[in-house]
């Protein structure tokens, strides 16, 4: 910073030096001035922090000075001192402040008052000049962050994009290899050949599994998971994730047993994917570090009231174990217990922690109590809201109908011949759209049922097609629009807004199975 300047201004140069010797202990720059007229010209030039101004001067006298200091914008708020030998009358010192000086000191000066007063508005000065030079490095500072800022949700749609479109560059090609090979588990094999069909089967939803969970670790890394808050039975959820996960369980001889709690309300109100999600990670974790014996899936009611059941979940295995060090490591981003660990089961360490970041999100607490080769207890704790009530009886399944018309919009062939042969189980022929304007010119020609619709298509992508058809359907006063699917491979984005803002009624993502597809179709008949 450089030294604060103050204007000293007095037509005899003699009381200048005077002014000049006295505060001679400050370290200050003295501008002289020995007319107003002069003051007036230095006071547009240079930035003072102070002026003493005499009233006496030939010409122009201090107040008259004074006054055009104060109509200009650079000297409006200037502190100025008036130094003068007329004193006599109140009056002279009451014009002095009624101009705008900030004090008066008659003549003959006593240096110790001038000395005071000065320092009290060089300290002013001071303080007002750091704070704007604090301001000035906070814009500075905001103009960075707000770069910075700028460059993370740059960045962060690119990572967003680029996952997107791996998603959907991966689950493309996967969703023809577990389809192709579903359809192939059902035809005439004989036992070597159904055995190496399983193999591509389970080795393709391995895959599909670590894509869900690198995608799944990114939504809530971004903050884009959002609950749902449904009905849902608590058994049911459990004995679904018992019927999938017992193949690999029966695969290494493991017993796999539900223990639920009879006091657990019958309807539960929440999220059960999630719950699902959580679940089906702890078990398929114990059935992959355990060699023999047994996986228990336990349930408790730890604490109900009469609007919520905090519940508490085990999965008891029999397995290797965890290490005092290992625990440590549990429940972190993309982090084995034990070096080894990776090489010999596999996995890609995100498992625990997205288990952790849902139960988080969820108001909840996970943990784990474990010794290395006695087993391990996961264990974690959710609250529901619940409804009373007995169970109903299911729901009627809606038969469908074989004289039903689908179109796929579809650009790979792999994919549209996997979903020929899932409809041609079902019963039901289907036509191919090898892209969104050809879907577009195809519904136009022929009366459809349901249109599956790729998101990613050459020439129209499937949100394009869709407003075409919604669009051509208004034109022609269509009352009730054909049923479109959003069929895709990206996990990642918001694709359902987008989907049902295009117009869409309902979405399926890749790769889907047959008893998804169906109930699609029957969505569709409901309607």
């Amino acid at each position: 910073m450089d030294k604060p300047k103050i204007l000293i201004v007095d037509d005899l140069i003699e009381n200048l030096i005077s002014l000049e010797m006295i505060l001679a202990d400050f370290d200050v720059s003295f501008i002289r001035a020995t007319s107003g007229m002069e003051a007036l010209r230095k006071s547009i030039n240079e930035d003072f922090a102070l002026a003493i101004l005499d009233v006496q001067m030939p010409g122009m006298d201090g107040y008259e000075t004074l006054s055009l200091m104060r109509k200009r914008k650079k000297t409006k708020y200037l502190p100025v001192i008036f130094v003068s030998a007329i004193h006599q009358s109140d009056l002279h010192i009451i014009k002095g402040i009624e101009t705008g000086a900030v004090d008066f000191i008659p003549k003959p000066i006593i240096p110790e008052i001038l000395v005071g007063k000065v320092r009290i508005f060089l300290d002013l000065y001071l303080q007002k000049e750091e704070l704007k030079n604090l301001l000035e490095k906070l814009e500075e500072n905001n103009k960075e962050l707000e770069i910075q800022r700028e460059k993370a949700e740059a960045a962060t749609r690119a990572k967003a994009m680029f996952l997107a479109n791996m998603s959907h560059e991966i689950r493309t090609p996967l969703n023809g290899i577990i389809g192709v090979s579903k359809v192939m588990e059902e035809t005439q094999l004989d036992k070597n050949q159904h055995e190496l069909i399983q193999i591509i089967t389970t080795s393709g939803e391995n895959l599909l599994n670590i894509i869900n969970d690198i995608l799944d670790f990114s939504k809530i890394e971004a903050g884009q998971i959002h609950l749902e808050k449904i009905e849902f039975n608590l058994l049911d959820v459990i004995s679904n994730i018992v019927k999938l996960l017992r193949f690999n369980a029966d695969e290494k001889g493991l017993e796999l047993k539900i223990e639920l709690n009879n006091g657990i309300p019958d309807t539960l109100i929440g999220d059960p994917l999630r719950l699902n999600q959580i679940i089906t990670n702890l078990v398929n974790n114990a059935i992959k570090f355990t060699e023999e014996g047994k996986i228990i899936i336990s349930t408790e009611i730890v604490n109900k009231d009469i609007y919520k059941a905090e519940i508490l979940f085990k999965i008891i295995d029999s397995g290797i174990g965890i290490s005092n060090e290992g625990k440590q490591k549990l429940f972190k981003e993309f982090s084995q217990t034990e070096t080894s660990t990776t090489r010999k089961y596999g996995g890609t360490g995100l498992g625990l922690a997205i288990c952790r970041n849902l139960v988080v999100l969820m108001d909840g607490e996970i943990g784990v109590e474990s010794k290395l080769g006695e087993g391990s207890e996961f264990w974690f704790k959710l609250a529901y809201e619940y409804k009373d009530e007995t169970k109903k009886g299911q729901t009627k399944i809606i038969d469908i109908p074989d004289n039903i018309k689908i179109m796929y919009a579809e650009d790979n062939m792999v994919n549209q011949r996997v979903t020929q042969l899932m409809l041609k189980k079902i019963g039901i022929e289907c036509d191919i759209a090898n892209n969104g304007m050809e879907a577009y010119e195809k519904f136009i020609k022929n009366k459809y049922d349901i249109i599956l619709m790729d998101m990613q298509m050459p020439e129209l992508d499937g949100i394009e097609s869709t407003i075409k058809i919604r669009n051509y359907e208004k034109q022609k006063n269509i009352e009730k629009g054909i049923y479109i699917v959003a069929v895709t491979a990206n996990a990642f984005s918001d694709d359902k807004q987008k989907c049902f803002k295009a117009g869409m009624n309902d979405f399926i993502s890749k790769p889907f199975k047959e008893e998804e597809l169906k109930n699609i179709i029957r969505n569709a008949i409901r309607e």
